[in-house]
């Protein structure tokens, strides 16, 4: 019988945080870490889908502001995504677990392409799903995909990976004093401009009563103790 709290959960991961302190790129160790905690995770009996980003090869807002049109940004971002979704595959794959990837943009060479029913069906199989290629559409973050793909397919919860140990009131790279929060509403997130995720994609957590659980995913283990219930990050919740 499994110890977790949860059944069905969805990862977000960024792509900046493959690469660690390199900066860009996929550092082998970072992944091979994530890899080993969704190891220890899968054999709780819990299905698990992830939505990653693609920071670390490029982040379509940064390029539109460097002049780049925003829409090609955007679309070379979800393309980044994909890569770092074979990428995340290869490294869970070599830990023995089974796993699809499913994009958003057609791309049947690599990924299957992606339907609902056919990801609820992989995660009903004990496989992990990883969803790349953003929405899908220019415009949307990772964010927004991960809040997306967590209603369609019914996740309980949202992990919000970050290098950081939860929510804070401010940057609490730059202000020392920054307030971390232990819990706190969607309502209040959206009313004090939280930065933890994009406004569109709490907003549609809210909307569906999907919560969220902000964590620091680089310190080994602390994705099994949010899946059995410790007190780990931020909650944001109705």
């Amino acid at each position: 019988m499994s110890s977790a709290v949860y059944r069905r959960v969805l990862i977000k991961l960024s792509g900046e945080g493959l690469a660690g302190n390199d900066g860009f790129g996929i550092n082998p160790g970072v992944i091979g870490g994530i890899a080993d905690q969704i190891r220890e995770v899968h054999e709780m009996d819990v299905q698990i889908s992830i939505v990653i980003g693609g920071g670390n090869i490029i982040r379509g807002m940064t390029a539109a502001k460097e002049g780049m049109d925003r829409a090609n940004a955007d679309y070379m971002g979800m393309l980044a995504s994909v890569i770092n979704a074979m990428a995340l595959q290869d490294a869970l794959e070599k830990v023995d677990l089974k796993t699809r990837v499913l994009s958003a943009i057609d791309i049947a060479q690599v990924a299957e392409h992606y339907i609902r029913r056919r990801a609820i069906r992989h995660l009903e199989k004990g496989r992990i799903v990883i969803f790349g290629g953003g929405t899908g559409n220019p415009y949307f973050s990772t964010d927004t995909a991960a809040a997306l793909r967590a209603a369609e397919i019914h996740a309980d919860v949202i992990l919000k990976a970050t290098q950081v140990d939860g929510v804070y009131d401010s940057d609490p790279h730059v202000n020392p004093d920054a307030k971390r929060y232990e819990r706190i509403t969607f309502d209040q997130a959206i009313r004090d401009g939280l930065k933890f995720m994009d406004q569109a994609a709490i907003a549609l957590c809210n909307e569906n009563a999907l919560p969220i659980v902000v964590f620091d995913m680089g310190v080994a283990g602390n994705l099994t103790k949010v899946m059995v219930g410790e007190t780990v990050g931020t909650v944001v919740t109705e």
